[in-house]
């Protein structure tokens, strides 16, 4: 950064567009402006003695969050991005949890919640917690700076994890990590000096940070940005800030992009220009081959190509980037692989057959072979799989992470696995995430732990999903998991509806999908849940809390406008529901006599 401050000067290395009643209005932070604001806050923190020691930042998306983050790495501090708390509820419970696993040492924000924030200090007893707005002119010396003389080893922040399946934990990314990801991401992309880049990911999400804060910094180029809020709330602002700034690389989960092909209407691309766009990152939630297409003809009128789209791989505890699509695919864009349903299930890449049900997957690239190494293991045995068998996913390379925040245990498991009979070439990443490899292409096909196994079947809860959301265009997003009930393995779906949009009735909508179930994946779906747009959690990232779904489920605490439940699965809730006279009112269910009909 200081390098680039020198080069860059005056030019611009951010620009945010904040919404106001007027539109849009750009705010620009300069190279120079930064890095004197960044030396100011800097010093500030080297006076209170917060050099090594842990400092959380509670932004809202704009430039002020960008000046304390570089700050901190300023300061040899190590920044903690969190929510800014919205509410004292759960998210105030979330950022009391990671103040206490970090130990935080000072909290940084803005002066309109400075108040909001010191009173939640005092409530949670973190006396010995500083608060400090950073949006009101000088707090410190700039000239008083001192260089922190950091090594590739000393942590740059604490990634906490958004929790799609457990409860969330801080991963130790030092400075040698992300700049050897910032590399990675630079090799795989393409991306250079001379390039725009743009997004609207939070800033505390590592798709948001690494991909469209930090990568423009390590390459000295400019970064456009804007609020999730704004583009959640007009997603054609996305593509109309590609457009106007000339915008080459930019990305976002998978919905993102669906949202866009829903909601983007032709008056809104009226003088919107895509051609500059060569790099749509898709990630952090599973890639949909339908997605890829729909996105491409909607807006390929408008610029947009094939190629441009980049369906990728990686975590938090790779820093960031693991795969992504081959650049020398020139003209083809991503690559689709269509295989056998049933293939797959039992663990190989094979066919399709003629007559059997197919699957669809997205590979998600390749990764460069100085970045990471990729294998595929069986996660019980440990055993290496051959290519065109599915195993658990496990990495290696500079960009990994030491390890979470204080959990040795949790580490030596994840971070220091071994490939049985290969022990002595060192330790592994558990990702956690099924894949198989073909001709060096990763596709991810699932989680280990949301895999359902029922009649021996191994069940994608994503295809199961992506299959109900097929039968209607009411039907949104859903979560599938699977519940032990008397030693039974059974299935439960649950799935948003609009319900006045609904081709039929929502008691006939859950039979549609209790008999598609049956006949596409050969097993009973004799739970199906209803419920109201907005109830299916996600995390940050737009993943699918599946896990967290179940146990909503499990307490009987999840709102439905129509519920079918199997008797054996209604007595387990019976049994080990609390019995709580405040939680949501849910629409009673309707005890499955029997399961639908299968095959």
């Amino acid at each position: 950064m200081l390098t680039r401050s020198d080069e860059r000067g005056d030019a611009d290395a951010f620009v945010f567009l904040a919404e106001g009643r007027g539109g849009a209005t750009a705010e620009r932070l300069p190279y120079l402006e930064l890095d004197r604001a960044a030396k100011d806050l800097a010093s500030w923190l080297q006076d209170r003695g917060l050099q090594g020691r842990q400092v959380l930042l509670l932004y809202p998306s704009g430039l002020e969050f960008i000046k304390a983050f570089v700050a901190c790495l300023y300061a040899g501090s190590v920044a903690v991005p969190a929510p800014l708390p919205s509410e004292a509820g759960q998210h105030f419970q979330r950022v009391s949890g990671i103040v206490r696993d970090a130990r935080v040492g000072a909290v940084l924000t803005l002066a309109a919640h400075t108040g909001d924030v010191e009173a939640w200090l005092a409530a949670e007893d973190f006396a010995d917690v500083a608060c400090l707005a950073t949006d009101k002119g000088p707090v410190g010396d700039a000239g008083a700076w001192r260089d922190p003389a950091l090594g590739p080893e000393d942590l740059a922040f604490l990634q906490y994890t958004s929790g799609s399946t457990n409860a969330p934990k801080g991963v130790m990314v030092s400075h040698g990590n992300l700049l050897a990801n910032e590399a990675a991401i630079a090799r795989a992309t393409g991306n250079t000096s001379d390039m725009v880049v743009g997004g609207w990911l939070p800033f505390y999400h590592d798709m948001g940070l690494i991909g469209h804060v930090l990568q423009p910094l390590y390459l000295g180029t400019v970064s456009v940005l804007m609020s999730p809020v704004s583009f959640l709330r007009k997603p054609a602002r996305w593509l109309q800030m590609v457009s106007e700034y000339g915008v080459h690389g930019s990305g976002g989960p998978n919905f993102a992009y669906d949202l866009c092909v829903r909601r983007i209407t032709d008056a809104q691309l009226e003088g919107v220009d895509l051609s500059t766009w060569r790099t749509a990152c898709n990630g952090a939630e599973p890639v949909r081959a339908e997605t890829l297409r729909a996105f491409t003809e909607r807006f390929g009128p408008y610029g947009f190509r094939p190629e441009a789209m980049f369906p990728c791989y990686g975590m938090a505890e790779t820093t960031l980037l693991v795969t992504g699509t081959r650049r020398e695919r020139d003209g083809q864009g991503a690559l689709l692989r269509e295989v056998d349903a049933g293939g797959l299930e039992r663990g190989t890449l094979e066919g399709p057959y003629l007559g059997s049900a197919r699957r669809e997957l997205v590979s998600s690239g390749v990764a460069h072979s100085e970045d990471f190494e990729v294998r595929v293991v069986e996660p019980d045995s440990r055993a290496e799989q051959p290519e065109g068998r599915v195993g658990e996913i496990w990495v290696r390379g500079p960009s990994v992470a030491s390890g979470y925040w204080e959990r040795p245990e949790v580490n030596a498991e994840i971070f220091g696995a071994r490939i049985a009979g290969q022990e002595s070439l060192g330790p592994w990443l558990r990702t956690g995430d099924l894949g198989v490899l073909e001709d060096g292409e990763l596709f991810v096909t699932g989680r280990l732990k949301e895999m359902v196994l029922i009649n021996g079947r191994n069940i994608y809860p994503y295809d199961v999903e992506s299959a109900v959301r097929a039968l209607d265009p009411a039907i949104g997003t859903g979560a599938v998991f699977g519940i032990d009930a008397d030693g039974q393995e059974h299935l439960v779906v649950v799935h948003e509806i609009k319900a006045a949009a609904a081709r039929s009735d929502l008691k006939s909508v859950a039979t549609d999908i209790q008999r598609m179930v049956g006949k596409e994946f050969a097993v009973p779906a004799g739970n199906v849940l209803l419920v109201r747009p907005g109830t299916i959690r996600r995390t940050t990232s737009g993943k699918v809390q599946r896990t967290l779904m179940q146990r909503q489920f499990l307490r009987d605490t999840i709102p439905s406008l129509h519920a079918v439940v199997d008797p054996a699965v209604r007595a387990l809730i019976e049994r080990t529901a609390p019995a709580a006279a405040s939680a949501p009112a849910a629409a009673p269910a309707v005890a499955a006599p029997e399961p639908a009909p299968v095959g």
